[in-house]
This record gives C-alpha cells, sequence and structure tokens, in this order.
C-alpha cells in the first residue's frame, strides 16, 4: 500500500503524532484534514530531504535494511533485530565511555553523554514519521509495512546524494569482464567429477591433487588457501577452497548435482543431465544461491549489491564507492570494511559476471555493470540464444 492508503487507516492519534513532526498547520480533530495536510509536507522535496539529513548514521543503517526486499511486513521481533544489527558496537562504544566517565566523575564533574534510544524507541521514532505501520485488521495487526511510495522516495532520495559523492570516469584501456565463466566452469567441474573418482578426506573436502586438477580446468585461475589462513563463514569447505571455486562447489551440493558419499566425491543423475542442457541459465539460480549463502556474514548484502547495481551504470571509481557505502558494511571477524566490500562483494559480483572491473589510468580501479549484471539485479531475468548470448 502506499502512504495515502495507510494513513487513512491510521487512528487519529498517530495522525497527529504525524502531523507534530512535519508541524502541519490543520484542525487536529478533523482525520481529513490531518491525512491531506501530512500529504502535502512530505510530497514537498525540501521536507522530505529535511528528514533524511536529520537521520542518524543508524538510522539511515536500519532504514536501508528495509528498502530492497520484496516482503511486504515485519514483526516486531525481526524489526527490533534489524535495530541492533545497524548499530554495528557503537552501543557498547557509548556503554563503555558512559562506564569511563562515571568513574572520573567523583573528580571532575563531566555531562553524560546520551543513552542511545531502545530498538522499539527508534521503531515508534519511524511511526511518528509516517515511515512504518501497523497492519489494521486480524493478525496483521501484530505487523509492520512501509509505504511501497516512500520507499520509491527512499531510495531515489539517497541514490541522489550517493552519485553527488562519486567520480566518474570514462572507459578504461583494459578491464575485466567475466560474463559466462562461472556458468562454464559450472559445466567443467561436473564433467571432472563424471569423468574421475574423486576422493575426499576425513573433513568431507577434496584431496589437494584433485582440487589442483580442477583448478586447472576453470576459466579463471585461482590458488588454494594458504595452510594456516583464518577463513570462514562463507562456505561449507571455504577453509579448503579459493573463494570462486568454494562458491561453485557449494552452488553444486545445494542444487544435488554432486553427493558426498563417505569418501567419494560423485555426480548425481540430476547433475548427468544438467551436463546435457546450457549452463547460461543457472546464472539468476547461482546470484540467489550467493546472496543466500553470504548474507550471513554480509549483513545487508541485498542492499549492498542494489547501491552498486544503481550506482554503477556507468564506469564509477571504487574508491568512491567505498567512501559512499563503507558506512554501511560491517566488519566480520577476521574481514574488516574493506575486505568485505572489495573481496566479498565485488570480487564476487565479478566472478558472477556482474560487474566489469578496469584499471584506468588516472583514477586507479574501476567498475561498471554488466548486461547480465543489470538485467539480473533489477529482476528483469535473463533470456539467451542457443549460444548462451545475453539478450534484452
Amino acid at each position: 500500500m502506499n502512504l495515502s492508503d495507510m494513513l487513512s487507516y491510521a487512528d487519529i492519534g498517530q495522525l497527529n503524532k504525524i502531523a507534530g513532526v512535519y508541524r502541519c498547520e490543520c484542525n487536529g480533530n478533523s482525520k481529513n484534514e490531518l491525512i491531506q495536510s501530512i500529504l502535502s509536507q512530505i510530497s514537498r522535496h525540501d521536507v522530505f530531504d529535511e528528514q533524511i539529513s536529520g537521520m542518524k548514521l543508524e538510522d539511515l543503517r536500519f532504514l536501508n535494511s528495509l528498502l530492497f526486499e520484496s516482503r511486504q511486513s515485519y514483526s516486531l521481533e525481526d524489526l527490533i533485530a534489524r535495530v541492533q544489527q545497524s548499530r554495528f558496537g557503537e552501543e557498547k562504544k557509548v556503554q563503555v565511555a558512559v562506564a569511563e566517565i562515571k568513574v572520573k566523575k567523583s573528580k571532575k564533574k563531566a555531562p553524560l553523554p546520551p543513552a542511545p534510544l531502545s530498538p522499539r524507541e527508534i521503531i515508534a521514532r519511524f511511526k511518528h514519521q509516517g515511515w512504518l505501520f501497523n497492519g489494521f485488521t486480524g493478525p496483521s495487526r501484530y505487523l509492520f509495512q512501509v509505504p511501497s511510495d516512500l520507499k520509491t522516495r527512499f531510495r531515489e532520495t539517497l541514490r541522489r546524494r550517493f552519485a553527488e559523492q562519486l567520480q566518474y570516469t570514462d572507459e578504461p584501456p583494459i578491464y575485466r569482464d567475466e560474463q559466462g565463466l562461472i556458468t562454464d566452469d559450472i559445466k567443467h567441474f561436473l564433467q571432472y567429477v563424471y569423468q574421475n573418482e574423486v576422493q575426499l578426506t576425513s573433513d568431507g573436502s577434496m584431496y589437494k591433487r584433485f582440487l589442483q586438477q580442477v583448478l586447472e580446468l576453470m576459466g579463471i585461475q585461482e590458488e588454494p588457501p594458504a595452510k594456516g589462513a583464518w577463513r570462514f563463514g562463507y562456505g561449507r569447505h571455504f577453509n579448503h577452497f579459493p573463494d570462486r571455486i568454494s562458491l561453485l562447489y557449494d552452488y553444486c551440493f545445494n542444487a544435488k548435482y554432486i553427493s558426498e558419499q563417505e569418501d567419494t566425491l560423485s555426480i548425481t543423475d540430476l547433475g548427468i543431465g544438467m551436463l546435457q542442457k546450457p549452463f547460461a541459465t543457472e546464472l539468476e539460480s547461482l546470484f540467489r544461491y550467493w546472496l543466500k549463502l553470504y548474507k550471513m556474514p554480509v549483513t545487508n548484502l541485498l542492499s549492498l549489491v542494489h547501491w552498486i547495481h544503481s550506482l554503477s551504470e556507468e564506469w564509477v571509481t571504487v574508491e568512491s564507492i567505498k567512501k559512499v557505502l563503507s558506512p554501511f558494511v560491517k566488519p566480520y571477524f577476521y574481514d574488516d570494511v574493506d575486505s568485505v566490500l572489495e573481496t566479498r562483494i565485488l570480487k564476487m559480483m565479478m566472478h558472477l559476471g556482474l560487474i566489469r572491473v578496469g584499471d584506468h589510468p588516472l583514477y586507479g580501479k574501476v567498475i561498471r555493470m554488466t548486461k547480465a549484471g543489470n538485467m539480473i539485479i533489477s529482476g528483469c531475468g535473463l533470456r539467451f540464444d542457443g549460444h548462451g548470448v545475453v539478450h534484452h
């Protein structure tokens, strides 16, 4: 539903709170006047921009987590969890600072920093701004929604603000484009498993000689992880496999194209059947699987991918993309913000054929969406000819 529909269902108490936020001058006892005045104020670009400008970073992160999902409603528990995830540890830092000030207070009086709002207080504030609404009948009364038209306006406003900070460039003389390579390599991998008796170690991973043979077949060359490297969180055998082959292997296992039986890796009947089909059509499924696999370690992965999509329709520097998106990227154990953004997101989007990555003589590393990336992330789907070529 759009904002006007949700306002019509809201009670007069909530309408008055929203009207107060937007400084509406109208009869607070008239529901119709309240609705018309609120809609008139929110429709003004200066008022809407002022609201966005006044938001704290954790509020922007919370909002960002709601902007690109297809789901329409959220439970209170889900929203509370999202508020907590949006703080990236800042709340603990504030608590530590307060504790330190209390210790020193006996020596020298100092004002305490304001305590952060609780998740419920932040959700209530979003309701008072007309950005979140409860359902109105039956079980939906306990669920929350963001008006569809406001979602669109939030995305457009933030995209415009982000774009103003970016450095766009001309086409670099050299760039890397991996469109189609990963789906080709799925087929190469399945053919290898079909033709060879692949032995597994006690922990279920391939022995090194088999892994090395698989890596030599791939269109993109990778080196096995360094011995003792601290790797976890991005796949079942991520500690033994390089990033790209780890995703490819997990995808085939999840799709039931391969089977791990005791100490042997085998191709399934489903996998054998896939060898007779064009693998280019697997790209959408592989993209969805990557989002599912990486969404736990990479907070807000879906929204970050959408922002990269909307901000890199032309060649843009990675440095400026990092500057804009880094505040929305949460570190994950051994991966700092730069590593999450460059290695776990941009590099994997390149391997999936979603972006090109180039080296510009003046601006350094640059990226741009590919045709396949535009079509998949925008939700248009892909169509292929008999040779696996992408068409509009």
